[in-house]
């Protein structure tokens, strides 16, 4: 078994502890592999695991990877989601070549992708990104802006509004993990409470997915525990 297909396994058993833990169902958590900065060939390594959704953060990095990817394993549907900050020049191929983008923030944004979504394709699958821990280096929106803003989203054509995803600013402890998580559930309980129809909470990294799922987390985002430490260039 390789190295990634071991770190997969390993992963997956935390899922599942993590899911016993608080009575939920190993079925109930996505696991999405972050390989952004990794090469083509990990992500084949991982399709060989099982392993079918990935998420990148760079465009032009993951639009060579997913050519490079088709080439290598032709015929093997592979789920890709955009989880990086999103340019406005940029939504036209992220649109195009994505089933979910996580880390919508403007309406703007969310407008250009709907506009640009191929017809021939299902809708694009939106998660709005919260600043959860108020980090002003962070990406997202508050809670006073979330409302307003899903509203706006849940009408457009071409896109589906799933969800809230966040990066809440690192902790060591549980119990101060399980935090802003509990904050986030919190939030996307509000907004289905008043008519919002959404089922996803994308939080939870590789240091802190047990906290997430026992929040509630529906997809964990893990990259560094699957392919390893990174080095950016």
């Amino acid at each position: 078994m390789s190295t990634i297909a071991q770190n997969l396994q390993a992963v997956d058993h935390t899922i599942i502890a993590a899911a016993n833990a608080c009575g939920r169902s190993r079925n109930d958590v996505q696991l999405l592999a972050v390989s952004k900065t990794f090469p083509p060939e990990a992500v084949v390594e991982a399709i060989g695991a099982g392993q079918r959704a990935f998420g990148e953060n760079y465009l032009q990095e993951a639009l060579d990877k997913q050519r490079a990817v088709a080439a290598a394993v032709p015929g093997v549907h592979i789920e890709w989601h955009f989880i990086g900050p999103i340019q406005s020049n940029k939504t036209r191929p992220i649109a195009a070549n994505f089933a979910w983008v996580h880390t919508v923030g403007r309406l703007k944004i969310a407008q250009r992708l709907s506009e640009q979504r191929p017809a021939d394709m299902s809708p694009l699958n939106i998660c709005l990104q919260v600043n959860i821990s108020g980090e002003s280096s962070k990406s997202g929106i508050t809670w006073d802006e979330l409302p307003e803003l899903a509203r706006a989203v849940a009408l457009l054509p071409n896109l589906r509004l799933r969800g809230l995803m966040a990066i809440p600013e690192p902790e060591l402890d549980l119990a101060r993990q399980r935090a802003p998580f509990a904050r986030l559930r919190a939030m996307l309980e509000a907004l289905r409470e008043d008519g919002i129809a959404m089922d996803t909470l994308s939080m939870g990294m590789s240091a802190d997915m047990t906290a997430a799922v026992a929040e509630g987390a529906t997809i964990v985002r893990v990259g560094s525990a699957i392919f390893g430490s990174r080095t950016y260039e």
